[in-house]
């Protein structure tokens, strides 16, 4: 070969790997063009690292893999180009030429792993998400480190495909199978068949989605945590096939799938096929997340011991290499479960690090003597439950607790990463940001200077106002104390079915008062006061709203408790006026949030439509998408299951049409019994039903402007 043909097969390969680059497609995601700003350099190392560099007027983004590069390349636009990617915001423009890496920055971490999302995520956020909002959400995990992903999407189909070659039916299987807003429960084994039966084109669609969800994640190196076989079949799986069996009970009023022994000589075999089935369909993975006896499951009968070799054995048979990821949560991983399985083979996510860690802190409710024993585990933050709309955060524990853990004699040996499990995504980008450059940290810091940074990153600018606003946003609603289990944001009480005294909205918030809500307010109107200097900026606008809508939540519980004072009183007049601006509130607060298509219940329900090739499909879609945030349940789940408005969402259109008759109707009953009338009891199922089976069309598309509005709404509020 001579040095011409020689040169240009160099030259061609060089091109084959510079445009196979999915570093190179998520820059052109960003801002089209922006790849030729850029060098990008991968470099063997037995570390995760990424170096920030300069080579004339190319910024170099240096690491050992192509998520440690995305992580550099996250970490360039945020604190060198003033560019903050987020939920909100996956694209911006890039400036001509790039501000320089003056001095080489180098950042890595001895921690292997950042683990992302929790079953529920994939029903209170991602249910209905099609391959383009997929695609953004992987360039996100990739941005911030992500390497092993949960991965569930299309598990249905997996199931379909066991549940048919075991002889069950088509009819019988989607009996079994939960519609695709309560995929997360029926794959947690804690319900069959709500919300189904799903027509044959669910099934393929999901396929073809996964299929695609994965070989971006594989691209990138991702490695995606597929579902594994914990023992989970049918409740009727005794009858149906002579099998073995235990019953785990009744969750939240549905009876859960039955757990299949390990002593049952069939467990082998339907593991295999479950295994044969998953790797048929999406190839193998080196991890596959399994919990059994979730979330109070009864282990009844059951050797538990033996379950937890069985369900190992069964997964190493698939492969190897593989390892078992378990959530901590209540009491699972169960510890006769656990304890004799090989130290290396079992990957445990401290699911609520910064709330109830498990790990080793004696001071937590949920503590474990001694960790989780020989096996490794990463520290994770939940914050959000069920996709509820509230800003919420324990800053300075998320990041006292992560080095603690870090320090810890037992526990530090162990930790091997770093993860966020929220319930519901795409709110509180700070406390996601915060939570995933930790283990790119060595030494701890303090809250107050990791957030200068982030406010000049989120905006582009260094304003002292907005500092000011998001100072005291941090040492109030965003600094919930160590001890306090409260699940998530501050509930507001527009979203709260009902009574005289109204406090949380959820069954289990566990809501107490640990911040000022003078405080947000007094961030809101900081925020509203320097509005207009970023009218265009996205990432300003979307806080604005957020902010805003809190401050008004908060005064909307002030005037409750007015409300209720002034029906006490007998004071008829008083009432009317009172009761009245509550209402008005709601529906100020419905224009606010309808500025955003983030905060739309169209945006929601017209995903879930959008999935539906007829009419029957998109009737059944969005039916699913309406139950699960009203009544989630049927009345014997919603009302004595505990579980309606667990999956409350604060957002336009539901607020006018739903929260806001909830209240009037409530309010007209008082008013008769302030009359001497003895008014009908409500039944609120009755009320909230109706609007779940409804299909009345909501706009996705934002209206209005979102600092007049603000400003409008700051006026209500003070």
């Amino acid at each position: 070969m001579n040095r011409k043909s020689i040169l240009l097969t160099i030259l061609l390969c060089v091109t084959s790997l510079t445009m196979a680059s999915p570093v190179t497609g998520l820059l052109e995601r960003i801002d089209k063009g922006a790849s030729k700003k850029f060098i990008i350099e991968q470099v063997k190392s037995g570390t995760d690292f990424f170096e920030l560099d300069q080579k004339g007027d190319k910024v170099v983004i240096r690491g050992n893999n192509y998520v440690s590069i995305a992580t550099g390349l996250n970490w360039y636009l945020k604190y060198y180009a003033g560019i903050h990617l987020s939920w909100n915001g996956m694209q911006a423009k890039l400036p001509a030429v790039l501000p320089p890496v003056t001095k080489k920055e180098r950042r890595e971490t001895t921690l292997p792993y950042r683990y992302d999302l929790n079953y529920c995520t994939f029903s209170y956020s991602m249910a209905f998400w099609d391959w383009d909002r997929w695609e953004k959400e992987i360039d996100w995990m990739a941005l911030h480190g992500i390497n092993i992903p949960l991965a569930v999407t299309g598990a249905e189909a997996v199931w379909y495909n066991v549940l048919d070659k075991l002889g069950y039916t088509k009819t019988e299987i989607n009996e079994f199978i939960s519609g695709p807003g309560f995929f997360a429960w029926w794959l947690m084994n804690n319900l069959e068949g709500w919300g189904g039966p799903n027509p044959d084109s669910w099934y393929t669609q999901q396929i073809a989605l996964q299929k695609k969800i994965l070989k971006r994640m594989r691209e990138y190196g991702i490695e995606p945590v597929l579902p594994g076989y914990c023992g989970m079949v049918p409740h009727n799986a005794k009858e149906k096939l002579g099998l073995n069996v235990s019953d785990p009970g009744t969750w939240c009023g549905y009876r859960r799938p039955a757990f299949l022994q390990p002593s049952d000589p069939r467990f082998e075999e339907i593991s295999s096929l479950y295994y044969k089935e998953l790797e048929k369909l999406y190839g193998k993975a080196d991890f596959y997340s399994m919990d059994p006896f979730h979330e109070g499951g009864n282990t009844a009968g059951v050797d538990l011991d033996a379950a937890g070799k069985a369900v190992m054995k069964a997964m190493k048979k698939a492969n190897p290499k593989a390892v078992w990821v378990a959530q901590a949560w209540q009491a699972n991983p169960r510890p006769k479960m656990i304890e004799n399985l090989g130290a290396g083979d079992l990957l445990i996510l401290d699911l609520t690090s910064e709330c109830r860690p498990q790990w080793g802190d004696s001071t937590s409710e949920w503590y474990r003597k001694n960790g989780y024993g020989q096996h490794d585990w990463v520290y994770c933050m939940l914050l959000n439950y069920g996709g509820n709309v509230g800003l919420h955060g324990k800053m300075d524990n998320v990041i006292d607790n992560f080095y603690l853990a870090k320090a810890d004699p037992h526990a530090g040996s162990t930790l091997k990463g770093v993860g966020m499990a929220p319930e519901g995504i795409e709110n509180n980008p700070v406390m996601y940001e915060l939570v995933m450059e930790l283990p790119w940290r060595a030494e701890r810091f303090t809250k107050e200077e990791w957030l200068k940074e982030y406010v000049k990153a989120r905006y582009g600018a260094d304003d002292p106002v907005v500092q000011a606003a998001w100072t005291k946003l941090a040492n109030s609603i965003y600094n919930s104390p160590k001890n306090l289990t409260q699940q998530g944001t501050h509930e507001s009480v527009f979203c709260a079915r009902p009574a005289e005294d109204v406090y949380q909205v959820s069954s289990w918030s566990e809501m107490k008062d640990y911040y000022r809500p003078q405080d947000v307010i007094e961030a809101a109107r900081l925020m509203v006061s320097v509005a207009d200097r970023y009218k265009g900026n996205n990432n300003f606008e979307y806080d604005l709203v957020d902010i805003v809508r809190q401050a008004l939540a908060e005064k909307g519980r002030l005037m409750q408790k007015a409300v209720t004072a002034a029906y006490r009183s007998g004071d008829k007049e008083l009432f009317g006026m009172a009761s009245q601006k509550f209402l008005n509130l709601i529906l100020l607060q419905d224009q606010l949030l309808g500025t955003r298509p983030e905060f739309r219940v169209g945006k929601w329900i017209e995903e879930a439509r959008a999935l539906g090739g007829t009419s029957e499909e998109k009737a059944l879609y969005e039916w699913n998408a309406r139950v699960q945030i009203t009544t989630w349940g049927n009345r014997n789940a919603a009302d004595y299951g505990g579980l309606r408005d667990y999956a409350h969402k604060e957002w336009n259109g539901l607020l006018k049409d739903f929260y806001y008759m909830r209240w009037k109707l409530y309010f007209d009953s008082l008013s008769q019994k302030l009359e001497g009338k003895t008014p009908e009891k409500i039944d609120f199922y009755a009320v909230e039903e109706p609007w779940a089976k409804a299909t009345n069309p909501y706009s996705a598309e934002a209206e209005g402007d979102c600092i007049e509005t603000a400003k409008r709404v700051m006026q209500a509020v003070e």
